[in-house]
Formats: C-alpha cells, structure tokens, sequence
C-alpha cells in the first residue's frame, strides 16, 4: 500500500522566493486550463482533453506573456494540470453516485489557506548524503526527519499551510514486512461525545475536547483579528496568530488520534466500529462538538493502519440499532433519549452502561468473537415473591470473607 510520510522543512530567504514563485505559475497553470475548459463548455464546444491542455502549455511558454512559467520546473506545471482532472473526475463521479458528492473545480487564489507543488520521479529531485532535499530550480531544503523513510519514495509535495510553515510530503511504496504478529482480543469500538470511544472490553477513552479548551485563547485572537484594518500589516499578524492557534488544536487532535489508533490495532486483532452519518450531526446543535471529535478521520486511521499491519477492520451499518438491543440476551425494547446512560433490560434484568452495551453491539454485529461478558453489565435485584417474604426464619448468617473461604481480618 502507499503512505504519505510529512515532515518540517526550513527554507532559505532565496528558496522561499523560489517556492513563492513555484506555486505561483502552479495555480496560474490551474487557473488558465479551468477557463478554458469553462469557456469551451459556455461556447457549447467539446470537452477539452488532458493532452490537448498540455500542448496548449507547451504553446503558451513560448509567448512573452507567460515566459516566465520556464523559470520552473515543468514538472509541476504538469502535475498542476493533473490536478485538475482528478478535480474533474471528482466532480463528474459524485454526480454519478461513484462517490460522495462534491463541487466543481474552482479558481485558485494566492490568498488560499494551502499552496502545494508537486515533484515527481522524473523531476530529478533527490535526498543528498547530508540528508537535504534536492529540488530542481529550488536548491536543498533543509529537512527535520523525525522518521527515517520505510522505501525510497516515489513523489513529494512541497506544501505550505495557514501559519507560513513548510512541508515536504512523501509517498513511499509498503511491504507486507510490517505485518504484525497475531493477537486474540476483538473488539467493537463505539464513538460518541462523552467518551471519544469505548472499547467493548470496557474501555473507556475520555473525550480531550482540543477545540473547547483553546476557546479562549481562539476568541482573544479573533477578536483582535476583527479590529484591524482590511489590507494593513498588522491584520496580517493578527490572521497568522488567529491561524497559528486553530494549527495547535488540530496538530494536538490529530497526534491524540495517531496515538490511539495505532494502540487499538496493535492490541486487537479485529476492529469494528460504526459507520456514523458525521455530516448529519454536524447540522445539529452539537456541531461544535462534532466537529471537536474528529471522528472521520479516526476511523481512517484505523482503517488504513488495520489493511497496513495485517489487522481486520470491519464497518457496520449506520442503522444498526446498537443502543436498543440487550448484547446479554438480545432483546429490542426501543429507543432512548441521549440522557440515559444506563438502563435496565425488561427481558433479562440486566443493568446495561449504555455506552458498553452500544460497543458489544457493534462488534456482535460485525461478526467478531465478543461474549456480553466482558461488558461492564450487573444482574439487577430481583424482589422475593409475596408468598414467600417472611416465611423463612432469620438465621446467623457469616460474613462474606468467611463464606468465601477468605479468612476473617
């Protein structure tokens, strides 16, 4: 399978101009092959093909007017075309039901939150022995690994986000080397806003809630944001700071999500959770908190890290009742408000944690091995009859330590 490895890079006062001006002839490249296709199609004329765009650039680096796109490399003028065909089929797949439906292609600014280039094997670039980053009309980046690469990598992307900082992302090929060992738990995994997740076993994972503690600190720097004038230097201050507090939140979510999951699939042999409809919550009045979550982008991680180390992950349907049902006995008896969170089944008298109970239904659901058993469930008491209260005469009774054979202290 192929893995994308990012790491921090730090370039010079000339590289950064030299990546400004890369990502800058990248997007003008996007832009003109998206008016052109959007003028094609206004004017009712054919859909303009990938190679006919690409003879086009060809033709258009020769005119004084867009010169300048030779002081890159071609690659990524390339690459940048590429884009947008993927854009497209997107775009054309989604309206087919191929794929969750998203918007056309749109223009790119300079003003976006994220520039990218990408280089690809023909483009020459290179580790050096030193351990920089060779880019052709760039020059060596210096590069802070923290990992050292499982393969030689196929492509890298330069990216640069909100705050200023600077990435090189790298694909690299896998091997079935880093399958590990096999293990016997299974469990089921169910998300919710209380706990991040609980585990079928009992687990319980509070929730960190990254977004609702850097509130303050978010809303000191929006609002300080809000009194700048449009277009001064010092707005622009105030959106890298206003930038560099939600990068922390979502730094510190996505480490929290890294380290989980990967704890979950080495310890498990099997993983189920539940396909959960995010887009639909988020238009709710928990969308805060939805959002906080990050339940998405946990399941694929856990999701690619099972098919990556050898492991089964299994996803159930959304409309699996998994709240409703006894995971003791198997009784259905209706739903219930989100403040219940421990109830008691009318079939077999068992104190359910509703949570537990939801996580054991998920993996019984995905076809795992997971007895009732192992979740935190209690026989509830169950009253003597009415012919019998009272009959029997009271007799000394032991201590529980002494019945059990326990010694008393």
């Amino acid at each position: 399978m192929q893995l994308r490895y990012s790491f921090r890079v730090y370039p010079s006062a000339g590289q950064l101009t030299a990546l400004a001006r890369a990502f800058g002839c990248a997007r003008v490249v996007f832009n003109d092959a998206l008016r052109v296709r959007e003028e094609a199609r206004a004017a009712g004329l054919p859909f303009i093909t990938s190679a006919e765009l690409s003879k086009r650039l060809t033709a258009v680096k020769k005119t004084p007017e867009r010169a300048w796109l030779g002081e890159v490399s071609a690659v990524i003028l390339q690459q940048s075309l590429r884009d947008l065909v993927t854009a497209y089929r997107n775009f054309f797949d989604g309206l087919k039901g191929k794929r969750p439906r998203m918007g056309a292609p749109r223009f790119k600014s300079k003003r976006d939150n994220r520039q990218s280039i990408r280089f690809t094997a023909n483009a020459a670039w290179r580790i050096t022995s030193g351990g920089k980053l060779r880019l052709p009309k760039i020059g060596d980046l210096k590069v802070k690994w923290s990992r050292t690469l499982p393969s030689a990598p196929t492509t890298v992307t330069v990216v640069k986000d909100a705050v200023g900082r600077y990435f090189a992302s790298f694909v690299v090929e896998t091997d079935a080397s880093e399958v590990l060992p096999e293990t016997t738990p299974e469990i089921g995994i169910d998300l919710g806003l209380g706990h991040f997740a609980v585990l079928s076993d009992g687990t319980k994972v509070d929730s960190p809630r990254f977004l609702r503690r850097a509130e303050k600190r978010l809303k000191k720097a929006q609002r300080a944001l809000s009194r700048k004038e449009k277009g001064s230097r010092n707005r622009d201050k105030a959106r890298v700071k206003v930038a560099r507090a939600h990068a922390q939140v979502a730094d510190a979510r996505r480490e929290f999500h890294h380290q989980l999951s990967t704890r979950i699939i080495r310890e498990n042999q099997a993983v189920a959770v539940e396909d959960l409809a995010v887009k639909g919550l988020a238009r709710t009045r928990l969308a805060k908190s939805v959002h906080d979550a990050g339940w998405s982008a946990f399941v694929s991680m856990l999701e690619y890290k099972a098919a990556r180390y050898g492991r089964t992950f299994v996803k159930i349907g959304r409309f699996e009742p998994t709240s409703q049902v006894c995971s003791v006995c198997g009784v259905k008896d209706g739903p219930k408000p989100l403040n219940v969170r421990e109830w008691t089944c009318g079939a077999c008298g068992t104190v359910l944690d509703r949570d537990v109970n939801a996580a054991v239904n998920v993996a019984k659901a995905a076809g795992l091995a997971v007895s009732a058993c192992r979740a935190q469930v209690r026989r509830a008491l169950v009253p003597a009859p009415r012919s019998e209260a009272g009959t029997h005469p009271k007799r000394p009774t032991q201590p529980v330590w002494e019945q059990a054979g326990i010694p008393g202290l």
